[in-house]
C-alpha cells in the first residue's frame, strides 16, 4: 500500500469512527464509500497549501476532479442539510 493510500485510509477510518460510520464528502456532503474515497487538499497546493493531515479531507473522486477543473467548490455543497466545509486559513 502506498503512503498516500495509507494516509487516505487512516483519515477515512478516523472520520468514520468520529461520525459513527458516515464519512461525508468534503465537497458535496454525501456519504463516501471507502473504495470511492480520495484525498482532497482543503487549501490547494497551488495556493500554498500543504499535504499535512490538517489540510486533507475525504471526497468523492468525481467531486475532487470537478473542483480541480473549476478551481473552486461547487454550489451544490451549500445545500441546506449538507456538511459545512471548512473555510479560511488552515492552522
Amino acid at each position: 500500500m502506498s503512503r498516500l493510500a495509507h494516509t487516505r485510509d487512516k483519515i477515512y477510518k478516523t472520520v468514520a469512527r468520529q461520525l459513527h460510520g458516515k464519512v461525508p464528502c468534503w465537497v458535496c456532503g454525501e456519504h463516501v464509500l471507502p473504495e470511492a474515497a480520495t484525498l482532497e487538499h482543503i487549501k490547494p497546493l497551488s495556493e500554498g497549501g500543504n499535504s499535512h493531515a490538517e489540510n486533507l479531507a475525504i471526497s468523492h473522486e468525481a467531486c475532487n476532479n470537478q473542483r480541480h477543473a473549476s478551481g473552486k467548490v461547487t454550489v451544490s455543497g451549500l445545500v441546506e442539510g449538507r456538511v459545512a466545509r471548512r473555510t479560511g486559513q488552515v492552522a
